[in-house]
């Protein structure tokens, strides 16, 4: 049975917007553990209602976890105040496709008293566990599964002794983090030693550790693949959640697509969300971008240069920037992410495949994707469940007509209204919904174009810029190239 579709609207004129966000889904996941581990109540505030985190607070109330809605001024939904209390079995942890849940809580439920099953989709039965129930069993906690993966049942004692625990966590810092999240209360701590190729997502850990830090958790960074978190209490939390950087990473695009400007309020100047990268991708690929106290802003230049980056530490953001290689002028690659293939589809294949179907040129290699632009046609998108997919297809949508995106649904694991969002920030700009079968309103967009600075991410972008950073910039030959039926700066 073919799924409904959501025609991604087209641009006709440059954007010019102030999208805001709501809160980040890694942090609201990551206080809501720490909070329901506490020794006192917490709040937070403006967090993300989204799938994901709405599945972590109904796994945590069905562990004997209070975690009540109580009004605040975010426009996205109430905050939530949290209540610990004995952690207790039986329960059925619904992890829906949420990695955070099915990695986090295992640790948890550890501390409970009798059995916690935890599953989820589908697609949650394919995603890599086997790393992290062998280092539960190595801490001691019983963990009855014999596919190493969901569905399984962890037999909670009340307590857990804790220790040295060594694991691979080559698939997925989230192994990591979901031991850090609950060492404190473990007996005698424990101590975390990745041993394997390369962690991805490093900023994932480094926000855990400084999430535990803010709640008075002593914890010790002992090189780059070792974590030790000591025995003691936690404190409570009131915390503003800060919005969700990768989130905006499709509204920052619709700037350097259209060559008009999206501002994104409450930007933090320090944060460690990986999304944070954007600021040099988007540099680098030819926009102009700006931090200030009131937020970030990206002015597209009319120009969209490809690119060589390794995404490994800023994963997440790869189908945003796949979407906008595959509109460059000059080939781009996409390194450093093999471990996609086990998010919640295989991006790296679903993107060669999705794209390719549109007319673009998309190879995969062993750690990533080569993209040489091509002319693209309209046609179905599918999004394999997967939100990050829906919103590359948004963004392709702004330059290809015709783009019918399936289950655009799929956007509220983390981004709950996006449609409305994209619509909105459309509106006043001129928009095909769907192609050019319909009259667009018109609107004024007037981007202010400066000069290109180097990024810290920037091997070859101009002489100036280090060698042996992580980003080549791949200058279209021989004058700079702008996007095909695009907008001059005025």
């Amino acid at each position: 049975m073919s799924q409904p579709t959501w025609a991604a609207p087209t641009a006709r004129n440059p954007v010019r917007a102030t999208v805001a966000l709501p809160g980040s889904k890694s942090l609201t996941n990551r206080y809501l553990v720490i909070a329901a581990l506490a020794a006192e109540p917490s709040r937070l505030r403006a967090p993300l209602r989204s799938r994901d985190t709405e599945l972590m607070a109904a796994a945590l109330r069905a562990l004997g976890v209070r975690v009540e809605d109580t009004r605040g001024p975010s426009p996205f939904g109430a905050d939530w105040l949290v209540t610990p209390g004995p952690l207790r079995g039986p329960a059925d942890l619904d992890c829906g496709l949420a990695g955070t849940v099915m990695r986090f809580l295992p640790a948890v439920a550890a501390l409970a008293v009798g059995p916690v099953r935890f599953d989820g989709d589908e697609r949650a039965r394919q995603r890599p566990m086997a790393p992290l129930i062998a280092a539960l069993r190595d801490l001691g906690i019983d963990v009855e599964n014999a596919a190493q993966a969901l569905p399984f049942t962890v037999r909670g004692s009340g307590s857990v002794r804790g220790g040295t625990v060594r694991l691979d966590a080559s698939a997925s810092s989230q192994f990591v983090s979901g031991l850090l999240l609950a060492g404190a209360r473990f007996e005698q701590g424990v101590s975390v030693h990745h041993e394997g190729p390369p962690m991805p997502s490093q900023p994932h850990v480094t926000m855990t550790i400084e999430a535990l830090r803010d709640v008075g958790v002593v914890v010790d960074e002992l090189g780059g693949d070792e974590w030790r978190v000591e025995p003691g209490r936690i404190g409570g939390l009131d915390v503003q959640v800060e919005p969700d950087l990768s989130n905006a990473a499709a509204f920052l695009a619709a700037a350097v697509v259209t060559g008009g400007q999206v501002r994104v309020p409450g930007w933090p100047q320090y944060t460690t969300q990986a999304g944070d990268a954007l600021r040099d991708l988007l540099d680098t690929m030819g926009a102009d971008v700006s931090l200030d106290r009131d937020g970030l802003t990206v002015s597209g230049s009319g120009e969209l240069y490809g690119l060589d980056v390794d995404l490994h530490d800023a994963s997440e953001l790869t189908p945003v920037v796949a979407a906008l290689a595959a509109l460059a002028e000059s080939r781009s690659q996409l390194r450093g992410i093999a471990h996609l293939r086990y998010h919640e589809t295989d991006r790296l294949a679903a993107l060669a495949h999705e794209l390719n179907a549109l007319g673009g040129d998309v190879t995969e290699t062993q750690d990533g994707l080569v993209i040489r632009p091509r002319p693209m046609h309209g046609g179905r998108f599918a999004t394999y469940d997967d939100h990050r997919l829906a919103t590359a297809a948004a963004v392709i949508g702004l330059r290809v007509p015709g783009i019918e995106v399936e289950n655009v649904a799929t956007t509220a694991k983390t981004l709950p209204g996006f449609t409305q969002l994209w619509s909105t920030m459309l509106a006043g700009c001129g928009r095909t919904p769907g192609g050019p079968g319909r009259a667009a309103r018109t609107g004024r967009c007037t981007p202010t174009p400066s000069p290109r600075r180097c990024s810290r991410w920037t091997a070859a972008a101009t002489p100036a810029c280090s060698a042996g950073s992580l980003l080549r910039w791949s200058r279209p030959t021989p004058s700079r190239a702008r996007i095909p039926g695009g907008w001059s700066p005025r």
